[in-house]
């Protein structure tokens, strides 16, 4: 069974940056693109960052040239660089293949707020 665990995640004043870790255990990572998601309250989960088997990279307009995904395979894990942070990117992000499979982590708070 896949199992996803994100952290990095935290309270960041705007302009301020974090980066973000997912560790998938259960299956062959290095074979599936994988994505970072995010779920701002009373909104739909969107894609905010897309890296495939390759490593080639596709992001969301409101985070191009903010956002960096990368990964790394012998860890089994992918990760989100966010600099240049803004109050509207506060949300909790999730990462999950893409397409994204039914089964979803906890996720990691980002909060970005003065």
């Amino acid at each position: 069974q896949v199992q996803l665990a994100e952290s990095g995640g935290g309270l960041v004043q705007p302009g301020g940056s974090l980066r973000l870790s997912c560790v998938v255990s259960g299956n062959i990572f290095s074979i599936y693109a994988m994505g970072w998601y995010r779920q701002a309250p009373g909104k739909q989960r969107e894609l905010v960052a897309r890296i495939s088997s390759g490593g080639s990279t596709i992001y969301a307009d409101s985070v191009k040239g903010r956002f960096t995904i990368s990964r790394d395979n012998a860890k089994n894990t992918v990760y989100l660089q966010m600099n240049s942070l803004k109050p509207e990117d506060t949300a909790v992000y999730y990462c999950n293949r893409n397409p994204p499979r039914p089964s979803w982590g906890q996720g990691t708070q980002v909060t970005v707020s003065s």
